[in-house]
């Protein structure tokens, strides 16, 4: 039977290839100029100039049906190298993973990427590339020449241009690839070298999540946080804000909230913790982070997920725990009668606006769009003009919040919500690794792989293990997601995944 999986595996990934070629044909400008799907080798930067015909190949990416043809191929490989590779082999594989976030995580720090920007397809030798991130340091914070030599950064290089992450154009020679490109934020080096802390405004946030996400790994620490006699042997001795500190002898016998506390040794929240004083750089790029995960979703899926063309002229869409906007603003931008109104916490507000450059300068000149601060564990207070929410937004917000606190925040919501008030929730619902008859599926009945399409799916299960470390929180099961409503005075009664995808968006009704 392993033979006939494989088999079918392999049909599988050869019926979405044909799929996406049949996508890209039909929409080539002519039979004799058919468009192709972007080269791995070609980088695509954002700011740059494109063709026509790249820029609608690049587009034709987020086609629904494309992403559909994209997720199962990604899903069979995966599964068809689950079936052929060694177990030993495997379990290595995993275990040194951690390093290659840890390449990742470098790269965007040191702005290789953008180095390799400006230097073009042919590539820098590692020796130039060292020259340049030693320039870009801070001058009281240059690197140790005996620590970081350009010996050990092409060590550092290959990992990626082994894992496809960047190309080794020759020996020691290396250059961007589309992949890598999107890391790119589109700064000059001498933007980079005068203001490093403007890496982040007005880019699409991919850069911030990255670093933000890899600085802040904590899940590294949950045998450490589930099995307090692991902690005890393995937890080194680290410096700690936010809290008296404590030994790692006392640290045994404490019950920690979360991984994070345990990592950081504080007894703050991870929120609380951003607004240090000393934390304002990671505060500012974790709210451009937010942006970047928006890029985990089509940016179309936030004006397909609700009807927003039968709100009435001025309706008011509250966007709750909305940080600089994101989607609100794609609302706004689709829809210009409907007034947005993003609610946060007094820094992330502070900073919105100056946050999005010129990109949305229009619509927030316009005063279409507005910030205010609110605690969304307090009584929602209602707007200044007095009008009543036609719509509040909850767009990956509750996945930062254990059950009980998310509760509270839409109890509070459901208080300042009229008779027609809807909630629109965005979240990731997640589905059992095997076929239930409770659960949907995101693939044919007859078809080998998983029902949650394994690997092309893996990322939202890595950032539920995610939530749970750094926040007690949780990704939710479509019944776990009704059953919080219900217990919150609200009654889901639509719900749009993304097409081939466990993204979706829930709209509930005041009950």
């Amino acid at each position: 039977m392993t033979f006939a999986t494989l088999r079918a595996l392999h049909v599988c990934i050869g019926d979405a290839i044909n799929d996406l070629a049949r996508i890209y044909e039909a929409r080539s400008p002519s039979a004799l100029d058919h468009l192709d799907y972007p080269s791995l080798d070609v980088p695509h930067y954002a700011n740059a100039p494109i063709s026509p015909a790249d820029q609608l190949s690049e587009e034709l990416i987020n086609d629904p049906s494309a992403l559909v043809a994209i997720r199962h191929i990604v899903a069979a490989c995966g599964q068809l190298c689950a079936i052929v590779s060694r177990p030993g082999e495997s379990l290595i594989d995993v275990a040194v993973s951690v390093h290659l976030q840890s390449c990742m995580r470098f790269v965007e720090a040191a702005h290789i990427v953008e180095i390799l920007r400006e230097t073009g397809p042919h590539g820098m030798h590692v020796d130039d590339i060292h020259r340049w991130v030693v320039d870009l340091r801070p001058p009281n914070a240059q690197p140790d020449p005996a620590i970081l030599s350009s010996g050990r950064l092409a060590h550092v290089l290959r990992v990626l241009a082994t894992a496809h992450w960047l190309r080794e154009v020759s020996p020691n020679v290396f250059a961007n690839n589309r992949r890598s490109s999107a890391l790119d934020t589109g700064k000059t080096l001498d933007q980079l070298r005068a203001q490093p802390e403007k890496k982040y405004a007005d880019t699409n946030g991919l850069a911030a999540a990255v670093g933000q996400i890899c600085e802040y790994s904590v899940s590294s620490k949950m045998t450490e946080w589930f099995l307090p006699d692991v902690r005890e042997r393995s937890l080194p001795n680290r410096a700690s804000r936010g809290t008296e500190g404590r030994s790692p002898a006392d640290s045994a016998s404490v019950s920690y909230p979360t991984a994070f506390n345990l990592e950081f040794n504080t007894d703050l929240n991870f929120f609380e913790w951003l607004d240090l004083p000393e934390n304002a750089f990671d505060h500012e790029r974790f709210a451009h982070a937010m942006n970047g995960t928006s890029n985990m979703e089509g940016r179309q899926d936030i004006l397909q997920a609700f009807p927003w063309e039968t709100l009435s002229p001025d309706a008011v869409l509250v966007d709750v725990g909305g940080g600089i906007g994101t989607a609100s603003l794609t609302v706004a931008h689709a829809y210009p009668d409907i007034q947005v109104v993003v609610e946060d916490r007094s820094p992330v507000v502070d900073m919105a606006p100056a946050a999005w450059g010129e990109q949305y300068a229009q619509i927030i000149s316009s005063g279409r769009i507005s910030w205010r601060a609110r605690d969304f564990f307090t009584s929602w207070q209602p707007l200044p003009n007095g009008k009543t929410p036609n719509v509040f937004l909850l767009r990956t917000v509750l996945h930062d919040w254990p059950d009980d606190a998310s509760r509270t925040i839409l109890r509070h919501l459901r208080q300042g919500a009229g008779p027609e008030t809807k909630l629109v929730i965005g979240d990731a619902l997640l589905l059992p690794a095997c076929k239930s008859e409770d659960s949907a599926s995101l693939v044919a009945e007859d078809s080998p792989l998983l029902p949650n399409l394994g690997l092309a799916s893996l990322q939202l299960y890595l950032v539920d293990i995610m939530m749970m470390n750094l926040l007690a929180a949780k990704e939710r099961t479509v019944s776990e997601m009704e059953e919080l409503l219900r217990s919150a005075g609200w009654r889901a009664f639509d719900i749009k995944r993304s097409l081939g995808s466990l993204r979706a968006y829930i709209t509930a009704l005041p009950v």
